[in-house]
């Protein structure tokens, strides 16, 4: 039987959800995208092409869906024209229903089922034939308006309305792709609240002032990216060398395994929220009861949600642990990496989604190899953060070259075999302890608290008078040390003896310091009660 093969995959799309300030359109856009490549598809086999069931076998009917998920989707048609013409009304329905969404779809024709070359085929098709036509594509030109038209004030387009006729309470002119955006929130919050179990007479944020902030004191946002680790891998070797038939049960099957794990975790975060409320509602002068927490993408691994800034670091760290819990169709266990960029409430979005989503890759070089270079037999959690009190200015590589390193620091020169290079931050860290790597989160947060709650906790003055004398290196930390006849700073946990000395007598191990980025975070850092 010759088969039709379709994959759908969609571009730009970052732009497309993060390039607005406003999360009224953050939100309508991200719903939007989760519609084109999984409900619209659905919808249209149903409603105009008659098939009932679209993951029901191709034997039965004219077109099956094989699976949707990791933002592609692929199908399969009896027929070239059906295939098409399923093509050209979604098409349709996303020019009118989406305007700003790029699709792209590969078709192969005369694909024999039955000979168990769909794994072959999709694959060839995701890295080739996809690819030829986001190259190939001519991109559009819209006409930006004429002298007497108005233009839209997130899209620089033509505006065709005003943004409080579609549910927005700050009112200018809007486009029609910022129309489709914002009629888009309701459902998006529905669906949002129903996946996330939010109990009745609990809210979340539809806009970045609702974000619990103390004003005249504390006013940052975390936007925090979430990624699984090498899935699109695992995603291959599970589905490998099986027929045809049972390559398609076996994306599904790790496809929805995935999914429910990212919803998990989601519903977890919230529920420990709720029962923290009334810890958090001092801390973040919080009035109503409405979540500091907001998904924008979620589904599967690839999660981002933004936050009250003082929760970035604290629920980036959970969710990693609650994923490592979820069961997996292939019998693994989800590991992920995390990237949290805290920046001023109204700091451009576009800009700190993108921090993150470096700091996000930052974190899984060192998931995947070792820092002494050796590849990791499987990549582990891990996180990277940075905490912008002003501006962003370059790329992480630059900020950090620029403003973590010490005084007396070279950046390239090596003494006796170690590194002078002083760097100020330990990040990024595993998510767990490790007896052959003390940059780990246990051992940050152990440090931290110590700063908050412990012997340092009176001693505030002391602590910040000494992020300063960090920045001139491990000679100046210990002389610190020895006027104010402190002994030494907080210990680590852990068994490898230099934690103690030199690290906790100077501040400084292998060229990198122990202690800078907890002072950094201490503003930032709320620890949650969780049940374990």
């Amino acid at each position: 039987m010759k088969l039709t093969v379709t994959v759908l995959d969609t571009t730009g799309i970052q732009s497309y959800i993060f390039g607005s300030n406003r999360l009224r359109e953050n939100i309508g856009s991200s719903y939007l995208v989760g519609q084109v490549t999984d409900a619209w598809v659905k919808q249209i086999l149903r409603d105009k092409l008659g098939i009932e069931d679209p993951e029901a076998s191709i034997e039965t009917q004219d077109a099956e869906l094989v699976y949707a998920g990791g933002g592609n989707t692929v199908l399969l048609f009896k027929s070239a024209e059906v295939a098409i013409s399923f093509t050209q009304k979604l098409s349709f329905k996303v020019l009118k229903e989406a305007p700003g969404i790029n699709l792209v779809v590969a078709h192969r024709h005369d694909f024999e089922w039955g000979q168990d070359q769909l794994y072959d085929t999709v694959q060839e098709m995701m890295k080739v034939d996809l690819d030829v036509k986001k190259r190939s594509r001519i991109p559009s030109s819209p006409l930006l308006g004429l002298g007497v038209t108005q233009d839209c004030n997130s899209t620089r387009l033509v505006a065709v309305d005003q943004s409080q006729n579609h549910g927005s309470p700050a009112d200018y002119p809007v486009s029609r792709e910022i129309v489709a955006k914002l009629d888009a929130v309701k459902p998006a919050n529905t669906q949002l609240k129903q996946t996330l179990q939010l109990p009745d007479g609990w809210d979340i944020p539809l806009d970045f002032d609702d974000f619990g902030r103390s004003r005249d004191e504390m006013s940052y946002l975390a936007v925090v990216h979430i990624d699984g680790n090498s899935m699109g891998k695992r995603f291959q070797e599970f589905a490998k060398d099986k027929s045809d038939r049972d390559y398609i049960t076996a994306m599904r099957d790790l496809s929805r395994s995935v999914e429910q794990a990212g919803e998990v975790v989601l519903q977890q975060l919230t529920q420990e929220l709720i029962s923290n409320w009334d810890m958090l509602k001092d801390k973040l002068d919080l009035t109503t009861q409405k979540l500091p927490f907001r998904p924008l993408v979620y589904g599967g691994d690839d999660i981002m949600f933004v936050c009250d800034g003082r929760l970035g670091l604290t629920l980036a760290v959970r969710a990693l642990q609650l994923f490592e819990t979820q069961p997996i169709a292939d019998g693994k266990s989800l590991t992920a990496c995390a990237g949290v960029c805290i920046v001023k409430a109204h700091y451009p979005f576009a800009r700190a989604y993108e921090l993150s989503e470096a700091l996000c890759q930052s974190a899984k070089k060192i998931a995947k190899r070792e820092r002494g270079g050796d590849e990791r037999s499987e990549a582990v959690s891990a996180i990277d953060w940075h905490i912008a009190a002003s501006g962003l200015l370059g790329d992480l590589a630059e900020i950090r070259e620029r403003e973590y390193r010490s005084q007396d620091g070279k950046p390239t020169d090596k003494t006796d075999g170690k590194p002078t290079d002083k760097h100020l931050e330990m990040r990024p860290l595993l998510l767990d302890a490790d007896p052959y790597d003390w940059r780990n989160w246990p051992s940050f947060e152990s440090v931290i608290k110590e700063f908050i709650k412990g012997d340092w906790k009176e001693k505030r003055n002391k602590v910040m008078a000494l992020r300063e004398v960090l920045r001139q290196g491990s000679a100046a930390t210990k002389s610190f040390l020895t006027a104010y006849q402190l002994e030494t700073l907080p210990i680590m946990p852990g068994s490898d003896r230099r934690l103690k000395s030199p690290l906790a007598e100077q501040g400084w191990l292998d060229g990198i310091c122990g202690y800078f980025d907890a002072i950094e975070a201490m503003d930032f850092y709320i620890p949650l009660e969780v049940s374990q």
